[in-house]
């Protein structure tokens, strides 16, 4: 594996160790490609491994999709312990199981700021899901100020402990999956929520995305509701073919 080391110096430990653990032999990390930093160079494919907002990665994924293959890489939290620290960052204060359980929908939180280009041919999206530990304390060099409601208390780091599991999504067609049915019905975001066991907001994420995919279609409306079906036709990629594929 091969870098320059560019960017290096802001890199969570969350992030680093995902990269650590994705990254394979012959790769290339922080590789400048069009202007853009990249992760990992793969080959014709490039690798970006994002923890949170996907908002910010808008202008280098409008670019570098144009031409070159790209995976998106996001972590999706099964377990978590919370670990509290002193001042210091070097006592062991407390630490404790978070009860939530991440799930592959919540990758639609970030996912709606940039869901049209989900269905760009050189794009895919893998969901890497994990243990890990997040360390909060009362130090005033945190990444993030204090918060007030929690003590005082702020997250200073996140730290990978195992992976667990992934999924690609490396075609619009790969979201039927979501889908609350398989045989054409309408179906509402309400109906989609109580099929997947999410909130009627993260419901409606789910479906404007999915929209934008090109998985569903409107269909008139149902009560107040705006009504869904799948599409008939197979979800097409927007791009066609580049000469990097």
């Amino acid at each position: 594996m091969n870098g320059n080391g560019i960017g290096l110096l802001q890199e969570s430990s969350l992030h680093a160790a995902l990269k650590a653990w994705y990254a394979q032999r012959g790769d290339e990390l922080e590789v400048r490609v069009d202007g853009s930093i990249v992760d990992i160079v793969r080959g014709k494919l490039l690798i970006e491994i994002q923890t949170s907002n996907f908002a910010a990665l808008k202008r280098k994924i409008a670019k570098l999709t144009v031409h070159h293959r790209m995976r998106l890489v996001y972590p999706i939290t099964q377990e978590k312990w919370i670990i509290k620290l002193d001042d210091g960052l070097r006592t062991q204060i407390s630490r404790r199981k978070s009860p939530k359980r991440g799930r592959a929908e919540d990758v639609f939180t970030e996912l709606v700021s940039i869901a049209s280009f989900v269905s760009r041919r050189n794009f895919s999206l893998e969901l890497v899901f994990i243990r890990e530990e997040e360390l909060w304390s009362r130090a005033h060099r945190n990444h993030q100020r204090p918060s007030w409601r929690r003590g005082g208390w702020a997250r200073h780091d996140r730290r990978l402990l195992e992976v667990l599991d992934t999924r690609l999504f490396q075609s619009p067609a790969d979201y039927r999956v979501l889908l609350p049915t398989t045989d054409g019905q309408v179906f509402t975001s309400s109906d989609l929520a109580a099929a997947r066991g999410v909130s009627r907001s993260q419901a409606r994420r789910i479906t404007y995305c999915l929209r934008h995919i090109g998985v569903i279609t409107a269909h008139g409306q149902r009560g107040r509701e705006v009504a869904y079906q799948e599409s008939r036709q197979p979800p097409q990629h927007s791009r066609k073919l580049t000469r990097s594929d």
